[in-house]
């Protein structure tokens, strides 16, 4: 049996809980919250300390002193990660379901996640690219999940 099917978030390791992360990078998308429901809308624009070729962070131990709303998952109650994206393991996990195929954990490739078109590498753009980012409602995304 798996590690992510023996263990609950809170009794991973470290290295376990680092692992789950699959480093689509949707995560690192600016989010909008709507005052009046609650709801949460991504954007495609990304955190300016994302590398979007890799879309793992730069500076990734420093990540919440240097842009104050990124959040630290673990800090969270695991139950609230319902505005993570459909495909992310830490969702997908706490809900007890299974790793989809490309996950790589299961597909032993970090090349299978944009295989998979899962990365936002296709189409993210950098905070700098974005004329005026007070704008984002004009970058929401949907995905088809």
């Amino acid at each position: 049996m798996n590690f992510w099917e023996a263990k609950k978030l809170s009794e991973m390791s470290t290295e376990e809980w680092e692992s789950l992360c699959d480093n689509c990078g949707k995560c690192c998308l600016h989010k909008l919250e709507d005052e009046d429901t609650g709801d949460i809308y991504f954007t495609s624009v990304a955190c300016k300390l994302i590398d979007l070729e890799t879309c793992r962070c730069t500076r990734y131990a420093e990540r919440t002193r240097l842009v104050p709303e990124c959040l630290d998952l673990k800090q969270y109650d695991f139950n609230e990660y319902d505005w993570l994206p459909a495909t992310c393991a830490y969702r997908l996990v706490n809900n007890g379901e299974q790793l989809p195929p490309w996950h790589p954990l299961l597909s032993k490739s970090s090349a299978s996640v944009r295989k998979a078109d899962v990365s936002i590498s296709s189409y993210a753009l950098r905070e700098s690219e974005v004329d005026d980012i007070d704008d984002l409602e004009d970058y929401i995304i949907e995905w088809l999940e």
